[in-house]
């Protein structure tokens, strides 16, 4: 199949080419506008109780006063505020709504004995935006020019202004993803060029995957625009910044193996299309099967209850396919266009079979050691999978995303400061009388006192508010901690018990707030380790065992893959938590090794067993048929994990804790993926199980089929 593509798209390049360009122009085109949602409870089901419980507060309560915004006033030397200094902050807040900032309802200025500090270094003032706008560039900008008008107000007085908040955080965020997209893109260009040029030795064959990963990013995104805005899927602001290493990281890949192929091809003596159509029709398959597993793993994540992920999974799975078909026929089409000596140009030794390369003594001690390799690199696996037990998942996903120095940021810390940490985003408890009741004013003496006495809670307002109708009483509860702290979503675990326990007969209590969203995500990610997880397993098992027509090879294939996310996850712990100083790790961290060590990382173990059975194919024996698969392939993997591994470490250099935990974890789980479970266990495992490994397949019988004619000749006695 893959031969007969092979020799299609040689025969018709410039139309392959033509199509891709007039396409991919088309795609983007005519593709819809997306804005990125920061807000968590839109990615969560309508049956979890935050989100019931947002529902009663917008039914019953539309008119409450909902800060977008907080302003935050504190004196330039440090001292306490003064009262010349409150009648500036007056000034300040009278001036803003004088200014009419659009989207801006109301600004309320500091209230003594409420917003201001006890110790009174810190005053709060608060700021209603329209919620209607937050998807959308309006709101963010309200922030900004809140911000600008404020601290041109303040200028001549004693106080420093900043604004904090829901839409500056979504400024902020625009701005450092902004950055983050930049410095990924660049960077990861820059390794690709670098690397793919070293490698080969030549100028335009580091830019080859470059610019032909243009072409797939520009189809994916319009593709990915199409049927986010059909489904009506959400749009995660972290999205942009992984699909842009997700394409030029696999299409780098991709290419590789392809290239290594190429190469091969013309050392035996091909010309440029033969060898191009050889290639393909050699390496096609592992690219389908490999392009398959990972399009599967990030497809199962439909499955899951998170928005984030249902949106971010068939985006990803689109650029992975989208990536998939172009390296099947835009590479090949351009490869047998351009003369060799111009790809490779100006390398002159690059039909040349280098002697005693390192890859073939590293095949030689895993063809004779087997057992030694086997039991060495599955240990290192099973030492860091221990290290794993340490994890600890945290929620704050504000401070994780954006640099601590960024002016949101730097707010919260105020407020935590000067106030309860949670005193700028409480917990709010509705009690709703079941079918429409009013409620009964008596009933409800003493349900206040009861949520105060739950741990964690610092205070419980007086008084609540009773709807209009009669029907719903809200409690505003203020937690002793920062609404994202681990701490605070345990208290709320213990008062949503509390609230339900204790609400009166003929109601019916729902705890709302941020605090109350994490809780239900921490809850829709054990849906999701327990769902996702085990059908993307059973899936790409399937794969492997129709591309390898074999029953016992995918399961250690798997088994390995499963230790490789075990041991990623175990030295991110070690790094961040052992030895860095962070509380804990983002909760989506898990998902995302699911996402790209054990998905893509499945690519490198697909490149080398594929290998394996070539060889096996051709009648060596087991382990003379590993020595050659690591010899052979060996060069492809670690090119291709290296490039990866150090395209994914640049969001290291995004500058916030988020990106630095993704950057470490899957930069370090491509290196576990390549070079421990790819170039050692596996084979050293399919060495040891000797042709049982291709069973009840023919894996180890001689390939004599009309598609294997004049596609292997022998080879020199020193090819690398």
């Amino acid at each position: 199949m893959f031969h007969r593509l092979g020799h299609f798209v040689v025969k018709r390049a410039w139309w392959v080419i033509i199509a891709w360009v007039i396409g991919s122009i088309a795609l983007v085109a005519g593709a819809p506008k997306l804005s990125a949602s920061t807000d968590e409870s839109e990615f969560l089901p309508k049956h979890y109780e935050s989100i019931r419980a947002s529902v009663v507060q917008q039914d019953k309560f539309p008119a409450e006063f909902t800060p977008g915004a907080i302003l935050m006033f504190e004196r330039t030397d440090g001292g306490a505020l003064t009262d010349a200094d409150k009648a500036d902050m007056a000034r300040i807040t009278q001036g803003l709504t004088d200014k009419h900032i659009p989207l801006v309802e109301q600004v309320i200025p500091p209230m003594p004995g409420k917003t201001v500090s006890q110790d009174g270094h810190y005053a709060m003032g608060m700021v209603s935006i329209d919620k209607t706008k937050m998807q959308t560039d309006e709101y963010p900008k309200a922030a900004k020019d809140l911000r600008d008008e404020g601290k041109e107000l303040a200028k001549g007085t004693a106080l420093k202004f900043q604004v904090g908040g829901q839409a500056a955080m979504a400024q902020d965020q625009k701005e450092s993803s902004s950055a983050t997209d930049a410095i990924t893109m660049v960077a990861t260009i820059v390794l690709i060029v670098v690397i793919v040029g070293v490698i080969f030795r030549g100028i335009l064959v580091g830019w080859l995957p470059v610019l032909l990963s243009l072409f797939p990013m520009i189809a994916a995104s319009g593709l990915i625009a199409f049927v986010t805005d059909i489904f009506d899927l959400k749009s995660s602001p972290i999205a942009s910044a992984i699909d842009i290493v997700v394409i030029l990281g696999v299409g780098t890949d991709y290419f590789l193996f392809l290239m290594f192929r190429y190469r091969e091809r013309l050392r035996a003596g091909d010309d440029r299309k033969a060898a191009v159509a050889n290639g393909v029709g050699r390496v096609g398959e592992a690219i389908a099967s490999a392009a398959g597993a990972v399009t599967v793993a990030f497809a199962v994540l439909l499955l899951s209850e998170l928005g984030m992920f249902t949106s971010l999974g068939p985006a990803l799975a689109i650029s992975v396919i989208v990536t998939a078909l172009a390296s099947l026929t835009l590479t090949p089409a351009l490869l047998s266009v351009i003369p060799a000596k111009a790809t490779f140009w100006p390398g002159r030794k690059w039909m040349q079979e280098p002697t005693g390369a390192r890859f073939h003594k590293l095949g030689k001690v895993v063809g004779r050691r087997p057992g030694i390799i086997a039991l060495a690199s599955g240990g290192l696996l099973v030492v860091l999978s221990l290290a794993g037990l340490g994890y600890t998942g945290t929620f704050d996903m504000a401070k994780s995303m954006m640099p601590k120095d960024k002016e949101s940021m730097v707010v919260m810390d105020a407020l935590t400061k000067g106030f309860s940490a949670g005193a700028a985003d409480p917990t709010h408890v509705f009690v709703t009388g079941k079918n429409g009741a009013k409620l009964d004013a008596a009933a409800l003496d003493g349900f206040g006192a009861k949520l105060g006495q739950v741990p964690g809670v610092a205070t419980v307002q007086a008084e609540h508010k009773l709807s209009e109708d009669g029907t719903t009483a809200d409690f505003t509860v203020m937690l002793k901690d920062a609404a994202a702290s681990n701490a605070a979503i345990d208290t709320v675990t213990e008062l949503r018990t509390a609230a339900h326990a204790d609400a009166p007969a003929g109601t019916e209590a729902l705890v709302g707030g941020t605090s109350s969203v994490y809780k239900d995500i921490n809850l829709a990610m054990t849906h999701d380790y327990k769902l996702v997880f085990p059908v993307a397993g059973v899936l790409i098992l399937l794969i492997l065992g129709l591309q390898l027509r074999s029953v016992v090879a995918p399961w250690y294939l798997m088994a390995s893959v499963g230790l490789g996310f075990a041991a990623t996850l175990g030295a991110t712990t070690v790094a961040f938590l052992k030895i860095g100083t962070q509380p804990g790790l983002m909760f989506m961290l898990p998902i995302f090794i699911y996402l790209f060590v054990v998905a893509i990382g499945t690519d490198y173990n697909i490149l080398i067993i594929a290998r394996l059975r070539e060889e096996a194919r051709e009648g060596r024996d087991p382990r003379e048929a590993a020595k050659e698969a690591v010899r052979h392939a060996g060069p492809t993997v670690a090119a291709a994990g290296f490039i990866l591994a150090a395209s994914f470490a640049t969001f290291m250099l995004a500058g916030n804790v988020l990106f630095a935990e993704l950057g470490f974890a899957l930069a370090i789980g491509i290196v576990l993926a390549a070079f421990v479970m790819a170039m050692f266990f596996t084979p050293a495992i399919t060495a040891l199980l000797g042709k049982k490994a291709w069973w009840p397949g023919h894996g180890a019988m001689p390939d004599h089929g009309p598609e294997a004619v004049g596609a292997r000749e022998p080879q020199p006695a020193g090819r690398a």
